[in-house]
């Protein structure tokens, strides 16, 4: 995925951190998600208008997109379903993460761009669950 495309696809409502992450050549996922919660205040500060809420959620979708190899708007689903880290989705099992993409489908009253099966679900809990594993052997 090309870096203009990864903060392309991020909704308007994140306009303001978008022109900031582009302006300080953080725009590709790999420097996004590697941004500490220090940096991500550093940056409010230096821009009033990023909220400090938009920053983590940004890093978390890139660190969704970076970690388990999904799509931007895959890792954006998650966000949206209440899955904000690879900690949390690793402790679900992916009937769960279908129920909760469900429901979010039907509170919004629409259907997802892609169809995301039981065992795509699997796969990323699964490598959630390695990811989490070894930051807890290298912790």
């Amino acid at each position: 995925m090309s870096n203009k495309k990864f903060l392309d696809v991020l909704s308007t409502n994140f306009r303001h951190e978008k022109s900031f992450l582009i302006e300080e050549k953080l725009n590709n996922f790999e420097k996004v998600s590697k941004l500490k919660d220090d940096e991500l205040n550093q940056i409010q500060k230096a821009s009033p208008l990023c909220t400090s809420n938009n920053l983590k959620k940004i890093r978390a979708i890139a660190i969704f997109v970076n970690e388990l190899s999904i799509s931007p708007y895959e890792a954006q689903l998650l966000l949206h379903c209440g899955i904000s880290s690879i900690k949390s989705l690793s402790r679900l099992n992916p009937n769960e993460v279908k129920d909760r993409i469900g429901r979010l489908e039907r509170i919004l009253r629409v259907k997802t761009k892609n169809k995301i099966s039981l065992p795509i679900l699997k796969n990323w809990i699964r490598k959630a669950d390695q990811i989490n594993k070894s930051s807890l052997n290298l912790g």
